[in-house]
């Protein structure tokens, strides 16, 4: 797909231009609640809805999609392969499950969540290989891989990385990992983009904000756009969906983008057991 002149994506459109912003629902478990916010951010004008299988909320994001009032190809759906259905025959039918669930012939971008043990880059991709000849998948994501295993992925694989998907923010900057992305020209997805709310107390943000008259959430996003990094922040309530978007509008000076590249720390939010050891 290609992008219009508001940057919503249009029939054509290539994943290397994915709108700045998202709608993320990692723990937004209740069904209602899911759905209503899946609508709203659609209806604001967000293109870009992320869920998972292991979210178990995919039926309520495709209630919220089939409810709002944005045709289904304007939309850029993403969704995600759980750790114990990496196995080729498992990722065809995790995902056909996937589609059911969401009620939709096909999503446009289907991420392996997270590199496990039983994660193959040949023999898994190739069943992203087949759901992409079957029309069933558009593009191919990985999740939470370092820049040392997504070259082991792209020397093994048969199907192109079309984006990578980890946790970013100002505490957690992903300088390699931007850096790999660019060079690459694969898109950069932040998920957490708000450090679960640490951003709000962050002083060089709080100074950012207040000039401009905005939230530290809004500066937050703005500051990963600045570095070509889409974020998709999870948001339920309708204030926050619409603040979120907000940032779509908002431009840091150099000086700004500089003060919060220079904030030297490494928060991570999310790290599971079976987190990657290189992290």
């Amino acid at each position: 797909m290609t992008a219009d002149s508001t940057g919503a994506p249009m029939s054509g459109r290539t994943v290397q231009t994915l709108p700045p912003l998202g709608l993320g629902t990692w723990q937004n478990e209740d069904p209602e609640q899911c759905t209503q916010s899946v609508k709203q951010a659609l209806e604001l004008g967000y293109r870009h809805i992320d869920t998972a299988q292991i979210y178990r909320n995919e039926a309520a994001v495709g209630a919220g999609i089939e409810q709002a009032a944005v045709d289904r190809d304007d939309i850029i759906l993403a969704t995600k392969v759980w750790n114990d259905n990496l196995a080729h025959d498992d990722v065809i039918s995790s995902t056909e499950a996937s589609l059911n669930r969401l009620g939709v012939e096909y999503v446009d971008l289907l991420y392996v969540h997270w590199p496990v043990e039983n994660f193959d880059p040949e023999r898994t991709l190739s069943a992203f290989a087949e759901l992409k000849e079957r029309g069933l998948i558009e593009h191919v994501g990985l999740s939470n891989f370092t820049p040392e295993q997504l070259d082991q992925v792209q020397e093994a694989a048969s199907v192109d990385i079309d984006a990578v998907q980890v946790e970013c923010h100002p505490l957690l900057q992903q300088e390699a990992l931007r850096e790999y992305c660019s060079r690459h020209d694969i898109e950069l997805v932040a998920y957490s983009p708000l450090a679960r709310g640490d951003v709000f107390d962050i002083p060089e943000l709080t100074d950012i904000a207040d000039a401009h008259g905005v939230s530290e959430a809004q500066v937050s996003l703005a500051w990963l756009d600045a570095h070509d990094v889409r974020s998709i922040p999870k948001a339920t309530s309708r204030d926050h969906i619409v603040d979120n978007f907000a940032a779509t509008s908002l431009s840091l000076d150099q000086e700004q983008v500089r003060t919060i590249d220079a904030i030297d720390r490494e928060d991570r939010q999310v790290h599971p057991s079976f987190a990657p050891s290189s992290w």
